[in-house]
């Protein structure tokens, strides 16, 4: 059955009220987003991670440790994951936590597979021996698949495979989960699953390498941006996307029950996919800035994929889901972010904001049937 996009919200507020979500990794960017958003959706939330990577960080400067339990731990550490998720009695799991940059694999392969592969066998053995969990999701990446650089999307069925430590550890992650969901799970009380989503851009992500966090660097600063790959084609979006879908995966899962392992990709529509170096002019002009742009031969030269896409087919047709900003509006609101943090904004109302401004959104090319705004929403929720 096809579900109407334009006629569901962004998830289910009714659902995740009251619910007890165990939730790994919500001190990094995705997750510090993930946790606010449980927590304005009535969830009790347990997060369990190691300190935020970086500084400045989200966590830190929108207080998401206010209002959940929040314990600094590693996913490495299986007695200590069980021991917190035996304590909490969660009804649902979303691990997010991983060594998520891939440069940084190349040096650090056996700490990037100890985390994204042994840490997920961790999680699952904790889900596996806890008698409350309904529904376990870990979250892995596009990279988890073999990419062939074809221009044609990759789906769930296709290879995984991995050129490079980050990409090889999350497509084995994805066969531990089809493993134990085949040999453990989803054949009654619990069920588990993955997502799999790329290019993800928001305020607050200080991550190393990543270009959003270079320009807003450079543009703070008044200095020149240096970027490596300015052809490269990225399918951007931002980070509520993925992470709706995410929420709309346990929704469903909680409610069918599925017999097999079930997987979801969560990409943008293809009017999304651009350059590395068009998003950067486009940055530079939304934050009225006037910096150079130096594009220089990478020293190490390690293998990058140039072009990768989802097809997220199976996520329209079974969960409703479907991207609803624009490139240019997850951009607007990414500079919004950071300039609003800049002005030393309260960013825990200012993220608040943004992420009521996106449940109230409609897909585009969806029929608008509410009014309700993505440009001025600082200024209709009164964020100061």
């Amino acid at each position: 059955m096809t579900i109407d996009p334009g006629s569901s919200p962004a998830v289910d507020r009714e659902f995740w009220n009251g619910k007890r979500v165990f939730l790994t990794g919500h001190t990094g960017f995705k997750g510090s987003w993930l946790a606010l958003w449980l927590r304005r959706l009535g969830a009790h939330v347990h997060g369990y991670s190691l300190a935020p990577p970086t500084e400045p960080n989200l966590f830190s400067l929108a207080h998401v440790e206010e209002g959940l339990i929040h314990q600094t731990a590693d996913i490495r550490d299986a007695g200590a994951l069980a021991a917190a998720v035996h304590e909490f009695k969660p009804d649902i799991v979303l691990h997010l936590a991983a060594q998520s940059i891939l440069r940084l694999s190349y040096d650090e392969p056996v700490e990037t597979y100890g985390t994204n592969v042994m840490g997920t066998v961790n999680v699952l053995e904790a889900v596996r021996k806890s008698p409350s969990v309904q529904v376990a999701l870990v979250i892995t990446t596009d990279k988890c698949y073999e990419n062939r650089e074809q221009i044609w999307p990759y789906r769930e069925t296709d290879a995984m495979g991995g050129h490079d430590p980050y990409s090889s550890s999350k497509g084995c992650a994805e066969l531990v989960v089809s493993a134990y969901g085949r040999s453990y799970f989803n054949k009654g009380r619990s069920v588990v699953a993955s997502a799999r989503a790329g290019n993800v851009i928001g305020g607050g992500d200080w991550a190393k390498d990543r270009l959003m966090t270079d320009l807003v660097d450079s543009l703070i600063h008044n200095q020149k941006l240096i970027i490596r790959s300015p052809h490269s084609i990225r399918p951007w979006q931002h980070v509520l996307e993925p992470l709706s879908g995410y929420l709309r995966a346990v929704e469903h899962l909680w409610a069918k029950r599925p017999q097999g392992p079930e997987c979801w990709n969560f990409g943008p529509d293809t009017e999304s996919d651009a350059r590395v170096l068009d998003v950067a002019q486009e940055v530079c002009r939304l934050w009225d800035g006037k910096i150079g742009i130096e594009v220089i031969a990478d020293p190490q030269r390690r293998h990058e994929a140039n072009l990768l896409r989802l097809d997220s087919s199976k996520a329209r047709l079974e969960l409703g889901w479907r991207p609803r900003l624009s490139l240019g509006q997850a951009l607007a609101m990414t500079v919004d972010w950071h300039k609003a943090n800049l002005a030393g904004a309260n960013m825990l109302r200012f993220t608040y904001a943004q992420i009521e401004a996106y449940e109230e959104s409609v897909p585009p090319g969806v029929a608008k049937t509410r009014a309700a705004s993505l440009t001025d929403y600082s200024a209709r929720k009164g964020v100061a």
